[in-house]
């Protein structure tokens, strides 16, 4: 390791240490590193500008923010879950159903983790606390587990950062994530029953049969959604950033005209509310495009892939190995780094062992997606804390079980990599 390397690895860890946020942290570290080479720092802003300027596809990740937010100011996110309350709220632990599959219908919205857990999660926790059958620590611990599955399912804002640093297909990492997605869903849901059961729950009383052709009619045009970005990208309509336009204005379009719950008060908080969490992953993004040429100076993902093709480690191995150091790295750092700044070393590695970007991509994003309940970092646990005002050691404290129910679908999504590719296969994806 060169002593502009340590240097700069000792700036990024000392300043995150004191608090300074990661993207901070990384441009300022990338800066000490070009100046201890005797490069021209403004290298660091060349970097940043050309790098974001040359990917269109990052221009998604704003618009499917803009189009989460007014699902969930539009009311939009209501109407969802009533439908979901007649459907799967009338069997045992029925709310907790609702939790999980309000999550599966809005991932396919948002691509937000966040999203999902702030807005329609919120209400769900209500809706769960106020039944007298489930603690405000289970109800959101479940919704911090359930919005996980936002960006797995697509659309998906960290899968559009994957094929940003991976340069592989987004249409096929999209389609890659709704099997694991679904699966993710299976085990919280069994886990749900188990918890229904152990406490011998007295069953939701359901909504009469004569209501649903009404719920779902009136949710239906949200439901549409996810079928409409599907068949863009899919059929060659659109490209994935022109769907996620696409996206937005059908969401404004519902919620202004055909629900008529937004006004231009409201439409103006959300683009402020969109701007924000769209300028953190700029600056993570930008200090990662400075990082990334660090590492591409030093040759650091090819020497980490000539030293494991000199150990002769197997595929499966090296999956394991990185998913386990993912796990780690989680509990300290968001999804966004991990995915900017970690993954990038590894992809040369991949290519040596032949291991299916598609799939290691999907791989990556559930792993780092556990990470968002994982304390002591958990943004989500953090985002539900502060939504709902339960206490985080309750949240804590009930969070572990789901988080190893999280962790053997992670483990099977290793094991059988047909549950992520099976779908990409079916469409044409020769792997």
């Amino acid at each position: 390791m060169s002593l502009a390397l340590t240097l700069c690895l000792i700036a990024i860890l000392g300043l995150a240490a004191i608090g300074t946020p990661v993207a901070y942290s990384i441009i300022v570290g990338s800066i000490v590193y070009l100046v201890a080479k005797g490069q021209d720092p403004a290298i660091a802003g060349e970097q940043m500008v050309s790098g974001l300027y040359d990917s269109f596809v990052l221009l998604a990740v704003p618009l499917f923010i803009v189009a989460a937010n007014i699902m969930n100011a539009g009311a939009i996110s209501e109407r969802l879950l009533k439908f979901c309350v007649a459907t799967v709220g009338r069997f045992k632990g029925g709310l907790g159903h609702v939790n999980v599959v309000s999550s599966l219908i809005f991932s396919g919205m948002s691509g937000s983790a966040v999203a999902d857990a702030a807005g329609v999660g919120r209400i769900v926790i209500d809706m769960m606390r106020k039944s007298g059958h489930y603690s405000g620590g289970y109800a959101a611990a479940l919704t911090a587990a359930s919005a996980t599955i936002g960006p797995v399912i697509p659309p998906s804002i960290p899968m559009v950062l994957f094929a940003l640093v991976s340069n592989t297909s987004i249409g096929y990492l999209f389609l890659g994530g709704v099997m694991p997605g679904l699966v993710m869903g299976a085990v919280l849901m069994i886990m749900n029953v188990i918890h229904a059961y152990k406490h011998d729950m007295v069953q939701e009383e359901p909504v009469p049969l004569r209501e649903i052709p009404r719920l779902t009619a009136q949710a239906f045009p949200a439901l549409l959604m996810p079928a409409i970005l599907l068949y863009g990208i899919y059929g060659g309509i659109t490209t994935p950033t022109e769907a996620a336009a696409v996206a937005a204005a059908y969401a404004l379009i519902l919620a202004a005209v055909f629900y008529r719950t937004l006004t231009i008060k409201s439409f103006y908080n959300i683009l402020v509310e969109s701007a924000r969490p769209s300028a953190s992953v700029g600056l993570v993004i930008g200090g990662a495009l400075v990082l990334n040429y660090i590492v591409a100076s030093e040759n650091i993902g090819v020497s980490i892939s000539h030293a494991l093709s000199g150990i002769h480690v197997s595929p499966l191995m090296f999956m394991f190995g990185v998913n386990i150091l993912l796990l780690l790295l989680g509990c300290v750092l968001d999804a966004s780094t991990i995915i900017l700044v970690i993954i990038p070393l590894f992809i040369p590695s991949c290519r040596e062992l032949g291991i299916d970007l598609i799939y290691f991509g999907v791989v990556t994003v559930v792993n780092t997606m556990i990470g968002m309940v994982t304390p002591p970092y958990g943004i989500l646990l953090f985002v539900i804390n502060a939504t709902t005002g339960i206490p985080l050691k309750e949240i804590i404290s009930e969070i572990w079980g789901f988080i190893a129910a999280l962790v053997l679908a992670l483990v099977l999504m290793i094991l059988f990599p047909e549950i992520t590719l099976w779908l990409p296969k079916l469409f044409g994806y020769s792997g």
